[in-house]
């Protein structure tokens, strides 16, 4: 049996529809029916039932999904001991990383793998956490950086390993004109009256967001939807908005605007996402150093240092 149409099927069965499986594989919803299709006529045998949108799944399609999780497994587990009888740092290693940690995390482990393992290729795609994960488990991903504010989803899944890399905390971004500028601290309530600018491009992220000020007891005004960083700090220089953002995206930050710590504080833990029993892969592992360096080093070198 072809193995991309079991990993479909798999995904199936985990996302119940055909739309939901093409945003997770990154195809269409056409390719995906054409895979199911393609595996039915394979094994003789009807394994779904279209209903509305959904699908059920028939009995001997739920037998195969059993099989398809052992085979798979098996598949993965077979990977990795070749992989560490070789001892060969060589090959390819693919990473799903959301943009801040793309922009200043990545770089860094990317040029310490070039420089130590010439034979060994990274190739890095800016995704968001739950689209890395589902990049992850149809083997488009070897590495997936996540964190726990924006991928709350399959916490249970016992084929991914969660290996901890990076505590980053959140802050507020105000105009240095602001009232709020002599605060040593901010909280959420204290921003209740302001207008927002959110960087949309991650709606996941925005929408945490706008989850936390609903706890804080207020709906935020949203007066700057923008799709990239820059335009946030512009309108927050202009003294138009005020904006709440992680610390790995002001590491770079001009001193022209007013970084408060908030109170209490909000922060997110990064991690790298793996295949399970995939770390005895030599060239995986020589990444995840890499990367754990790459944090170390940041660390180190620079801190945000909030507004006095």
């Amino acid at each position: 049996m072809d193995l991309q149409r079991l990993r479909t099927l798999r995904e199936l069965h985990r996302r119940k529809t055909m739309a939901a499986v093409a945003d997770a594989l990154l195809i269409s919803a056409s390719a995906v029916s054409q895979q199911i299709a393609l595996l039915e006529a394979e094994v003789d045998t009807k394994l779904i039932e279209r209903r509305g949108r959904g699908v059920t799944f028939t009995p001997a399609g739920l037998k195969l999904v059993a099989h398809a999780e052992n085979i798979l497994g098996l598949v993965e587990v077979a990977r990795t001991d070749l992989a560490e009888l070789k001892q060969t740092v060589a090959g390819e290693i693919r990473i799903a990383a959301f943009p801040s940690v793309a922009a200043t995390i990545v770089p860094a482990a990317l040029r310490m793998t070039q420089e130590r393992y010439p034979h060994l290729d990274v190739i890095l795609t800016a995704m968001e956490p739950s689209e890395g994960l589902a990049a992850l488990r149809a083997w488009q991903a070897d590495i997936a950086l996540i964190d726990d504010l924006t991928a709350t989803s399959d916490v249970t899944d016992e084929r991914v390993d969660r290996i901890f890399l990076h505590e980053d905390e959140l802050f507020a971004i105000l105009p240095t004109s602001h009232v709020l500028s002599t605060a040593k601290t901010v909280t959420l309530q204290d921003l209740r009256g302001e207008k927002w600018a959110l960087d949309v491009a991650s709606h996941v992220y925005s929408d945490v967001i706008r989850e936390r000020c609903r706890q804080a007891g207020f709906e935020p005004q949203v007066k700057g939807y923008c799709n990239d960083f820059e335009v946030v700090l512009a309108l927050i220089r202009a003294g138009c908005c005020i904006s709440v953002m992680p610390g790995l995206r002001l590491r770079h930050v001009e001193q022209d605007l007013c970084i408060k710590r908030l109170s209490p504080p909000i922060s997110r833990s990064i991690m790298m996402a793996v295949r399970a029993n995939e770390r005895r892969n030599p060239a995986l592992a020589v990444v995840v150093d890499a990367l754990q360096e790459a944090v170390r080093c940041l660390t180190n070198a620079e801190q945000i240092h909030p507004s006095s």
